[in-house]
C-alpha cells in the first residue's frame, strides 16, 4: 500500500499536501481499495468556506457511496476536472491525477491534528 511520507492524513482517509496556504485534498491509497471501482465522484462546494470534518462530497463505488471530509477548515477553490469524467483515476493514481479539490486553509491550527505517514500506517495494519 503506498502512503507517500511528504503528505498528511485523516482518520477518514483523506490526504492533505499543503503548499503556502492551499491544500490538496484526496482519498488514500487504501481507501480507494476499500472502495472497489470508483463510478463516480460529485463535489459541488466549489467557492463555499467549510468546517473541518464537513462533508465536500461523495465518492460513489460500484458496492458503495461514502462521504468525503474536509480534513481542514477552508474555501473550495477548485474541484478536479478529470475526476468528473474519468472517475476511475481516482483508484489507478489517488495521490496524482486522482486529487479531489484544492481548498484555501482559513485555520491553520487545524493542519496540526492531522496524521503523519507513520501514524497513518500504524491506522491502516
Amino acid at each position: 500500500m503506498n502512503i507517500p511520507s511528504d503528505l498528511k492524513y485523516t482518520k477518514d482517509h483523506e490526504w492533505v499536501k499543503v503548499e503556502g496556504d492551499i491544500a490538496t485534498i484526496g482519498i488514500t491509497d487504501f481507501a480507494q481499495r476499500e472502495l472497489g471501482d470508483i463510478v463516480f465522484v460529485e463535489i459541488e462546494t466549489t467557492g463555499e468556506t467549510l468546517d473541518k470534518e464537513a462533508v465536500f462530497g461523495t465518492v460513489e463505488a460500484v458496492k458503495t457511496v461514502s462521504d468525503l471530509f474536509m480534513p481542514v477548515g477552508g474555501e473550495v477553490l477548485e474541484v478536479n476536472p478529470a475526476i468528473t469524467s474519468s472517475p476511475e483515476v481516482v483508484n489507478s493514481d489517488p495521490y496524482g491525477k486522482g486529487w479531489m479539490i484544492k481548498v484555501r486553509v482559513t485555520n491553520s491550527g487545524d493542519l496540526a491534528s492531522l496524521l503523519s505517514a507513520a501514524d497513518y500506517q500504524k491506522l491502516v495494519h
